[in-house]
């Protein structure tokens, strides 16, 4: 018979073997949790590092980018810009896919471009527009590692947060009721064991003080 954590448990010998292994197993996994931990850690840094590159790659050619387009809204205005932009077809795919790191899924971005058609004249527009576009479509597979590097950033964190819960619970909960429960049962089984051996101590003087007087009425008789 045993008894369900955090709700006491039966000082036997067997609870206590059992809770002995269940304590070895709560340390191992804590070791376990500490190794992943560490490595999360490392793994989440090396990903920052990637990001704040990425990001200050993207900044300049992204003002650049959008410098051209409000250039181009200027001179043409907000009618012939929304004309042109209406004409184009859709040119980009995204392929997105799952990768494992650490035990944790992350999605893979990757970009398909296929230059477009020309669907307006040069006449009708100026030199910003085609700026402007060529600038994006440049842009649109370095935005998709940028968002990729930031969705594992996300990930691996959260995934951290979890390791560090379940760490907290196993150093601060777990282990030490275990510890408790070892100690109290520990104690209440050499208690008992003192116990018995007084009883015992008692029985066997009593039964020699019985014989001795036995023998001695068999020799008065």
């Amino acid at each position: 018979m045993s008894v369900s954590f955090g709700k006491g448990y039966l000082p036997t010998k067997l609870e206590l073997i059992r809770i002995r292994r269940s304590l070895a197993v709560a340390r191992n996994v804590h070791r376990i949790l500490e190794d992943k931990r560490d490595v999360l850690i490392n793994k989440l840094n090396e990903v920052i590092e990637r990001a704040e590159e990425t990001r200050e790659k993207l900044i300049t050619p992204l003002m650049e980018s959008y410098s051209n387009l409000v250039k181009a809204y200027m001179n043409l205005g907000t009618s012939t810009m929304d004309s042109i932009t209406s004409t184009i077809p859709e040119t980009i795919t995204v392929d997105i896919h799952l990768k494992t790191i650490i035990g944790v899924k992350v999605p893979t971005i990757k970009a398909n471009i296929v230059e477009p058609p020309l669907t307006y004249g040069f006449k009708d527009t100026n030199i910003y527009v085609d700026e402007a576009s060529r600038k994006f479509r440049e842009l649109i597979p370095k935005i998709c590692e940028a968002a990729e590097i930031e969705n594992t950033i996300f990930r691996l964190a959260e995934e951290l947060k979890k390791t560090q819960r379940l760490l907290n619970a196993l150093e601060y909960v777990v282990i030490p009721r275990y510890e408790q429960a070892i100690k109290f049962i520990s104690m209440t089984i050499e208690e008992r064991e003192r116990e018995e051996f007084v009883k015992l101590k008692h029985i066997k003087r009593s039964l020699e003080k019985r014989k001795l007087e036995e023998l001695k009425r068999e020799i008065k008789a």
